[in-house]
């Protein structure tokens, strides 16, 4: 089987959200050099627009259409969901990337911070997925499923607040909520799997990544010693999506460097030393 079979897109269709910046922006490309056509939706319509054509530049065997969305609201998911209808007849792959946070320290943590931050990332993205899934089975077959792919975070994995409790607790949520969505589309021929990203240059990290210098500092606190770069995120995609992965479901992809996989000191140290 050649490497086209396994991770080639061509004639895939693809609705990323949050896809006009970081991850999305990083999985929109990868799709569409694998040969996908992708949507891009985010908040910012004209970010999505300009991102568009950004990537038609690129030269790639897919092509991208950018518009507004917003999943914050049921309306917004609405709204998102007709346009999708009116851009294609099919869709092959949804990515629920868009996604908020918010930080303050304990104490002073607001409580609408919870409503807003679970609103987009989790009822927003289930609910998105829910009104999209008739597309979703009309295109997935048992030997080439219709895929969803959800961003979570290392920070839903491991006990890690670091001010952004809401953000956290959601994107336990979102990895949690994806297991659940696997077992119960897997007889729809969907598969659902969940990527858990550690620290990627992008708009909601850009108060400690805006920089190379900020950057290398973040990657010192990782395992692997630097921040994710596009290809971590687009090989993912290219695996989940391609026909390498349509066997898969109810996984969690760690992208996070090993962050995942950390833990406290070694309870002996001080004794031996």
């Amino acid at each position: 089987m050649d490497i086209q079979t396994l991770f080639g897109l061509d004639g895939k269709t693809a609705l990323v959200t949050g896809g006009a910046t970081g991850i999305g922006r990083m999985a929109a490309e990868a799709l569409m050099r694998a040969g996908a056509d992708v949507l891009i939706a985010s908040r910012k319509g004209d970010a999505c627009e300009a991102v568009a054509k950004e990537l038609n530049g690129m030269g790639a065997k897919g092509k991208a259409t950018g518009f507004a969305g917003d999943v914050g609201t049921e309306e917004g998911v609405d709204a998102i969901v007709k346009l999708v209808h009116e851009h294609t007849d099919t869709l092959d792959i949804l990515m629920n990337n868009a996604g908020i946070t918010w930080g303050a320290p304990m104490g002073e943590f607001p409580f609408a911070a919870w409503a807003k931050v679970m609103n987009v990332n989790v009822a927003g993205l289930f609910d998105l997925t829910q009104k999209l899934l008739p597309m979703l089975k009309a295109s997935g077959t048992v030997d080439d499923p219709a895929r969803v792919i959800n961003v979570g975070s290392v920070m839903g994995e491991r006990e890690m607040g670091d001010g952004a409790y809401s953000y956290s607790a959601s994107k336990a949520a979102v990895i949690h909520l994806s297991k659940i969505l696997a077992k119960e589309l897997a007889g729809d021929a969907i598969t659902v799997n969940a990527l858990a990203p550690g620290p990627f240059v992008s708009r909601m990290t850009a108060f400690a990544t805006h920089d190379e210098t900020m950057r290398d500092q973040v990657g010192k606190d990782v395992p692997l010693g630097r921040v994710g770069r596009d290809e971590d995120i687009g090989g993912c995609m290219l695996f989940l999506c391609g026909r390498g992965g349509a066997y898969i479901t109810g996984a969690v992809i760690p992208v996070s460097g090993g962050i995942n996989v950390m833990s406290g000191p070694n309870i002996f140290e001080r004794a031996l030393h």
